[in-house]
């Protein structure tokens, strides 16, 4: 999923390998690996490509179909919120994975709210 996302942004960006290895500091062979999945950034440069093309590092992983987290709700926020709101109901404590699913559906959910 990253490759395809990552060339994608790219091309609609209209800049090349070689330019956007430039901006990352990378070399384009680097870069071109990164394209063809053939290697991974670091999650140091992951977070520089999230930032150039503002964009979540969810998004470019392919862990969320949402660019970015839009209209303030910040994820985290969003996570503790249904964390203390589930300890309310005196059902089991809700695992991390789940909590972090349900944030991510939530925010989904109301981004996409006109």
């Amino acid at each position: 999923m990253f490759p395809e996302r990552l060339k994608k942004l790219r091309e609609e960006a209209g800049i090349t390998q070689t330019a956007l290895a430039k901006i990352l500091q990378t070399s384009q062979p680097s870069y071109q690996n990164w394209e063809k999945g053939t290697r991974n950034p670091s999650r140091e440069t992951l977070k520089k490509i999230a930032e150039f093309f503002n964009v979540s590092t969810d998004f470019l992983l392919g862990n969320s179909d949402i660019k970015t987290p839009t209209n303030n709700l910040d994820f985290d926020k969003v996570k503790e919120s249904l964390k203390n709101s589930l300890g309310f109901t005196g059902e089991r404590e809700v695992p991390e994975e789940e909590l972090e699913e349900m944030a991510r559906a939530f925010i989904e959910h109301f981004s996409n709210v006109d």
